[in-house]
């Protein structure tokens, strides 16, 4: 791709990065949602047995040893335990929403690519038509074959624009998609608690 790159425009480095970019991120966030979805199982499964015990105390130090939105939610519960259960409900759901905010984390950034990557490509187009054009008026039509090659190089940064663009869409969508259904289910982990400490 570097020879093509260098030959039709600086605007497809860019576009270049910006495919890279969007890699780094949609390959970061599957692996942080899978390890926030692994772990949440697993610690609402160890603490649910331990607060329908009344064993408070290793519910929280549980709770310390791990490091997941759900934990943070789970000890502002806890620290509620003798209240009644609104009280609880309102104080996990206000933590639930600080908590679960950095799940979005680069996901505007990932948008922002699939916005600017086909625009990038149609400047990229048309700055190499305005030189095609420039060529044409200063030294008359030249061949077909002049012309068209000039043209197709110019269009290329479109088409790398819209390659870029598409799948990153698609990237955007499936991680928003996967980070509600990650907030939901710590949602139904942490109601499920409340309901044990509200009893």
């Amino acid at each position: 791709m570097l020879p093509i790159i260098q030959k039709v425009c600086y605007l497809m480095y860019p576009i270049a990065l910006c495919s890279v970019l969007a890699l780094g991120i949609f390959l970061e966030r599957l692996w942080t949602y899978a390890r926030v979805r692994r772990e949440s199982r697993g610690l609402a499964h160890l603490i649910e047995p331990l607060v329908a015990k009344q064993r408070l105390d290793e519910a929280v130090t549980t709770c310390h040893q791990n490091d997941t939105p759900l934990a943070a939610i789970f000890l502002a519960a806890l620290r509620c335990a003798g209240r009644n259960r609104e009280q609880i409900k309102v104080v996990v759901e206000e933590t639930g929403r600080r908590e679960v905010a950095p799940l979005q984390r680069f996901l505007g950034l990932l948008g922002t690519i699939a916005t600017i990557s086909p625009l990038l490509g149609l400047l990229g187009t048309v700055l190499g038509m305005i030189r095609a054009f420039n060529v044409i008026a200063t030294q008359g039509m030249g061949t077909p074959a002049t012309l068209g090659g000039g043209i197709s190089e110019a269009l290329i940064t479109t088409a790398s624009g819209l390659t870029v663009a598409i799948p990153v869409i698609l990237a955007h969508r499936y991680l928003t998609s996967r980070a509600e259904h990650l907030s939901l289910e710590m949602e139904e982990f942490s109601l499920r608690l409340v309901d044990l400490l509200g009893e």
